[in-house]
């Protein structure tokens, strides 16, 4: 798996923000994001998106404008992001927990 980059603007235990940079041959595996309490919502807003592949998929979603902006729950509904062929994904990624 190819190189990303992680960078962290704000961490507390109930809100991040995090600007992520996703590199060709990158994929993200189907996952579930795990909380030990509470619901975990997730505002992304892709940035850059890469020429070919890295397409965000997920069981569900609250609002997505044209898979561009996307609201959902990564604690309840598996998500994934395809293989990156050409390009870079950029996401800024707004992650609250909930009790």
């Amino acid at each position: 798996m190819s190189k990303i980059i992680n960078r962290t603007f704000l961490y507390t235990q109930r809100f991040a923000i995090n600007l992520v940079t996703y590199y060709e041959d990158h994929f993200v595996p189907r996952h579930l994001d795990m909380v030990s309490s509470g619901r975990l919502y997730k505002l992304n807003f892709v940035l850059v998106q890469p020429q070919q592949g890295g397409i965000f998929e997920t069981e569900g979603v609250i609002f997505s404008f044209f898979n561009r902006i996307i609201l959902f729950r990564p604690d309840l509904y598996e998500h994934r992001v395809t293989k990156i062929i050409r390009g870079k994904r950029v996401l800024l990624s707004f992650a609250l927990r909930l009790n």
